[in-house]
């Protein structure tokens, strides 16, 4: 019963935060229109209302890596702090403060140190129209400057933990039915063979997506109207996704590879184990 309590109080919280993190862009940013604020209101409802049947459920259908902590938590703060940071600075402009004119300053300065010659962000801010003012190709480079930052570090924490042997934890066994709710171990193929296929295909797509994705949008701006980034709301939530979806996918790919190896070990140990045993024919 205790399990069970806790369970539910915990996707209670994460599905407050959740609501939190959508709603900032509309509650922190002045002159938002009602049908913005219905629409986030809208999303916030379905975010929670998911996010309470993930986490309280015993085994999750969708989320992965639910009881392997703190891979979701890194990349919930990772979203949270770009949604966050990029508000304020979208906020400086509009309602300026000395705390968001600070954080307008810092990401100016990293929108300029991050844009070098084919770098993410100085892709970002070509694919933008020739015509564009010029205020609004500053905050675009500031904007994306910042998220892949923050996605940067959020990558490199997970790094670091990987390298220091802190994930997955080592107090009890990696359930790959409830971490990988999407993977069907039973299926055809050896299972390490396809966690290091998923692995790499992840990794390559998130280092590629950011280069592709301004590609893709810079080509078929003559025949599609780009999204327009000149309001806050879109900005935002457009740079966001543009650099949390990569890093998600690479911290993904590195997650796979080390799931991938903890079962290969398991099973060496297994087969020397059986070999000493003189179960196993050499």
């Amino acid at each position: 019963m205790g399990s069970v309590f806790s369970r539910v109080f915990g996707a209670i919280l994460r599905a407050a935060l959740v609501v939190l993190l959508i709603a900032i862009p509309s509650a922190l940013l002045p002159e938002t229109s009602s049908d913005t604020m219905q629409i986030a209101a809208l999303v916030a409802i379905v975010a929670a209302i998911f996010t309470i049947s993930e986490y309280s459920a015993r085994y999750p259908s969708l989320v992965e890596f639910r009881d392997a902590p703190p891979f979701n938590r890194i990349r919930f703060v990772s979203l949270f702090l770009t949604v966050f940071i990029l508000t304020l600075i979208c906020r400086s402009r509009l309602d300026p403060t000395t705390l968001t004119e600070f954080f307008g300053v810092i990401g100016s300065a990293v929108g300029h140190v991050i844009d070098f010659p084919y770098s993410p962000v100085s892709l970002v801010v070509l694919m933008m129209p020739k015509d564009s003012p010029v205020e609004l190709l500053a905050s675009v480079r500031t904007a994306a400057g910042i998220s892949y930052l923050v996605s940067i570090l959020s990558l490199a924490i997970f790094v670091l933990m990987l390298r220091g042997q802190r994930w997955p934890g080592r107090s009890e066994a990696f359930n790959v039915w409830v971490n990988l709710p999407t993977f069907d171990p039973t299926k055809g193929g050896d299972v390490v063979a396809r966690l290091d296929r998923d692995s790499a295909i992840n990794l390559i797509l998130g280092f590629l997506l950011p280069f592709i994705i301004p590609a893709v949008v810079k080509f078929a701006t003559d025949a599609i109207n780009p999204i327009s980034l000149a309001d806050p709301h879109t900005l935002i939530w457009t740079m966001t996704a543009w650099a949390f979806l990569p890093a998600s996918l690479l911290m993904r790919g590195l997650a796979l590879a080390q799931v991938s190896r903890l079962i290969g070990d398991a099973r060496r140990q297994a087969y020397a184990e059986a070999q000493d045993d003189g179960l196993l024919v050499v």
